[in-house]
């Protein structure tokens, strides 16, 4: 029966060029967020009496910001006005992933696709995917957790009022320029450090987003309400665990019923590469019902520009802080960063 199925042809089209070409788009829209940035930190450097364009969406590089006014309209109802985009962008990648579980990773975060592009190098040069020991794997993806309780549990002690201080410390309105200085005058230590884990990702496959990632952790632990999973169908499967050679995430797919896994990025590799038709489909758990490819990647795309686009429609994407605070504040960072 097994050499019969194996004859058996899946004629439906890959998704890999689609996601390949979703990611550079989303590559490229960040590439344009930190030239607008750049132009706007030279007009501060120039004392301009007017500010260039600062780009909102430069916000979704303050993950802690944007998961401190997250908790603060949790508690408050209200949208802080500093870095309300960084509040939007971070809801947006939270709904993706209630949607189509890790999603955002394998098919719009600009590092995942960094990462991903090192991780394809590395295996082009070694001629194999090099993985680590499961007694050592195990608990390295325990570091990004331990990471994200760090910053959960000291922002979730927060009382509303605390959050409202920090938010609106000086501290918190430059940080987007701090992170811009790190970047354009990045100290050796930073280099180094930086290489290493680039280094390190082109050896072993996603090193920085399965290990590190605290953000990875969070939409991680998110995935597993998403009622978007990867089902095989074990009477049609052949068995050739192709699904499993292929997946970035080194999940062993073809084992599974239904892949629950904090560590499926929905990147549909494994779909694309099953050669029996619907032994491999994303499935909707509760209904039982296929979701097609298609709709799959269309959903994470939609969802994402649908609540940034809500978020600019109604007046909520800017930032409050007034060109002339900026300045101020550009000036006095050196007694920003002594104070805190």
């Amino acid at each position: 029966m097994k050499e019969k199925k194996a004859f058996i042809r899946n004629d439906e089209k890959p998704v890999q060029k689609k996601r390949f070409i979703i990611q550079s788009l989303f590559v490229l829209l960040v590439i344009w967020i930190g030239i607008e940035f750049h132009f706007f930190i030279n007009s501060l450097e120039a004392g301009a009496a007017e500010l260039a364009f600062r780009p909102p969406g430069v916000e979704g590089f303050l993950p802690i910001s944007a998961l401190m006014s997250f908790f603060y309209y949790i508690l408050s109802g209200h949208i802080h006005p500093v870095h309300p985009a960084g509040l939007f962008i971070l809801t947006a990648i939270i709904a993706v992933s209630l949607f189509a579980g890790k999603s955002f990773c394998s098919w719009l975060c600009p590092i995942g696709y960094i990462v991903e592009m090192a991780g394809e190098f590395g295996e082009k040069i070694f001629g194999k995917r090099i993985k680590p020991w499961k007694w050592l794997d195990y608990p390295l993806r325990s570091l990004k957790y331990l990471l994200l309780f760090f910053f959960a549990s000291s922002i979730f002690a927060m009382s509303a009022m605390e959050l409202r201080a920090f938010l609106d410390s000086p501290y918190n309105i430059v940080a987007d320029i701090k992170m811009y200085e790190f970047f354009s005058n990045i100290s050796m230590f930073s280099f180094i450090v930086i290489s290493v884990l680039l280094l390190l990702s082109v050896i072993i496959r996603n090193f920085w987003c399965r290990y590190l990632c605290p953000y990875g952790a969070l939409l991680g632990i998110v995935s597993f309400l998403s009622p978007a999973k990867i089902k095989r169908n074990k009477q049609t499967c052949i068995d050739c665990a192709l699904c499993t050679k292929v997946c970035p995430s080194s999940i062993s797919v073809d084992k599974a019923g239904i892949v629950i896994s904090d560590e499926c990025t929905s990147c549909l590799n494994c779909v694309d590469v099953c050669p029996v038709k619907d032994a491999l489909i994303v499935q909707e758990v509760i209904t039982k019902k296929k979701i097609e490819k298609k709709y799959v990647y269309a959903g994470i795309v939609l969802t994402f520009v649908i609540i940034t686009g809500a978020a600019m429609l109604f007046g909520w994407w800017n930032n409050q802080v007034h060109d002339s605070d900026y300045k101020r504040l550009y000036n006095n960072r050196g007694l920003i960063d002594h104070a805190s």
